[in-house]
């Protein structure tokens, strides 16, 4: 599959902020890539106002009732639309089997944190500020994964440091980290679009 020109969908449960900073750069030129559908399975989730605003396909898929529907709803839509590569932008749901058989190798997430350090089940939002903080560590950050059927355990593509520093708070460290992540996220998928960073196999 060549990704010169990436066909992106997204995911989003809550304010989807990478997936707006992606959605922007591509309209501004800066990606060369396609938004083809943004999903949340929340239906009061401002990423889906904004979206359909920017004029970004929306579709809502509640995954509480029945999450093996929705895995194959969400696998079947995704496709329908173009989809080549999903981005996940706070998606707060384990993706099913269905999903990750169809997008196996070409789903992203952004982790608060380094991997595989301060990853894995329960490691999400400040929990993660909290843990780095509790280590005594020097540095924390953000990692771009691919995504698996395990939380936080899909290669690594890209990861970028923050360093932790004196006094810092879990609140502090996680302004920081959170204010980084809609770039790194940005300038990853340019060079994956443009070739110089390959999807690990």
């Amino acid at each position: 599959m060549s990704l010169s020109r990436l066909k992106l969908g997204f995911l989003a449960s809550g304010n989807g902020t990478s997936a707006r900073a992606i959605v922007n750069a591509i309209k501004a030129g800066q990606i060369p890539a396609e938004t083809r559908l943004l999903v949340s399975n929340n239906r009061t989730a401002p990423a889906l106002d904004w979206a359909r605003e920017a004029g970004v396909p929306t579709l809502c898929i509640p995954t509480h009732a029945d999450p093996e529907g929705a895995d194959e709803s969400l696998a079947a839509e995704m496709a329908e639309h173009g989809v080549e590569l999903i981005v996940l932008s706070g998606y707060l749901r384990k993706l099913g089997p269905a999903t990750l058989a169809r997008y196996g190798g070409r789903i992203l997430n952004i982790h608060p944190g380094p991997l595989p350090a301060f990853g894995g089940h329960g490691m999400y939002g400040r929990r993660v500020h909290e843990a780095v903080i509790a280590a005594g560590v020097a540095e924390s950050g953000a990692a771009i994964h691919l995504v698996d059927e395990e939380y936080d355990r899909g290669p690594i593509v890209a990861q970028r440091s923050v360093p932790v520093e004196a006094g810092d708070t879990p609140e502090t460290l996680e302004a920081r980290v959170t204010a980084m992540e809609p770039l790194f996220f940005v300038e990853t998928l340019r060079k994956i679009a443009e070739g110089t960073l390959g999807l690990p196999t």
